[in-house]
């Protein structure tokens, strides 16, 4: 098998104890057994804590807390996306009264939210969050509290309740909650929303997708598969044979979570195809890539195919 490894900050790799490299936002891989039972070791950058871990049958099943593992092709990727920090010491970021609720974000190796009125909650946030600012608003007449961390925008209803969390590039409250988010895709999509409020939960009420930029052609099929995921308009990318059949494609590749880029081994295994990777959540933590190429002609896909 072979097994790539990512992480979101540069951090050493120690395979049995012999120093492997440095992993990033770029991957690294190696080729083993994994039945074996190799100990991985990774120190980040940052003075974070190190993580240690055995790649075996069974990290490949239930991968901890802190890793995402995808499945794909007979290989498998592994991302690190959480280090806790070897600070634990408790340091209160933002703390105030709401609405009869006491709401505090504070620091202890990650950064947390804890709200304590009628019931109590505790909540983790991301690490943007220990640089906050916050004010109170106003959706469909009620107040809640609007917590801003980075591009990060949290919201707290009257009962203490967090009932939204997502990066944003803009918010509006009133009537509703008009928000305006960023997908990270060819075409540098955005989602803008509306969601509807009755005191207790936000439910959508409109959305719409809106594609800043034409793809260029040898990434079209990235674009149309991530216009797909989006709900934008992807039957714009489909010839004119292929078009009837648009309201299909749901169903026809399932509910996929994000698009990826095949890695070096599967155009050794399969050719230059034009193909891409569909991620499809198995379980906490793990994911299955299956993998769609498509034909063009004319500048527009005709035909969608599994590889």
């Amino acid at each position: 098998m072979r097994v790539y490894f990512l992480s979101y900050i540069p951090a050493a790799l120690k395979l049995n104890g012999l120093y492997a490299g440095t992993i990033d936002g770029f991957d690294r891989h190696i080729e083993l057994d994994t039945s074996d039972g190799i100990l991985a070791e990774i120190i980040p950058d940052g003075n974070l804590q190190p993580l240690n871990f055995f790649l075996n049958e069974q990290f490949f099943k239930t991968p901890p807390d802190f890793a995402d593992v995808y499945l794909t092709d007979g290989d498998a990727l592994i991302y690190i996306r959480e280090y806790q920090s070897k600070e634990v010491k408790l340091e209160v970021i933002y703390q105030t009264r709401f609405c009869g609720n006491l709401v505090t974000v504070f620091s202890q190796g990650g950064v947390y939210l804890s709200v304590e009125g009628a019931e109590y909650i505790l909540e983790s946030l991301p690490r943007q969050f220990a640089q906050l600012r916050a004010d109170e608003q106003n959706i469909a007449g009620r107040p809640v509290l609007a917590l801003y961390g980075g591009e990060f925008l949290a919201v707290i209803s009257e009962n203490g309740k967090k009932i939204f969390l997502n990066r944003v590039l803009s918010a509006e409250f009133g009537n509703e909650l008009e928000i305006t988010a960023a997908f990270e895709t060819c075409t540098a999509a955005k989602a803008i929303c509306e969601f509807s409020y009755d005191g207790y939960e936000l439910t959508l009420a409109s959305g719409k997708t809106v594609e800043e930029r034409e793809p260029e052609e040898e990434i079209l099929h990235f674009a149309f598969f991530e216009s797909v995921l989006t709900r934008g308009d992807f039957a714009a990318y489909l010839s004119d044979e292929l078009k009837p059949k648009a309201g299909d494609l749901q169903s026809y590749l399932g509910e996929f979570v994000s698009v990826s880029i095949p890695p070096e081994n599967f155009y050794l295994k399969h050719g230059k195809l034009r193909c891409a990777g569909l991620v499809y959540p198995k379980s906490k933590n793990l994911y299955e890539v299956k993998y769609f190429a498509v034909e063009i002609s004319n500048g527009k896909i005709s035909n969608i195919f599994p590889v």
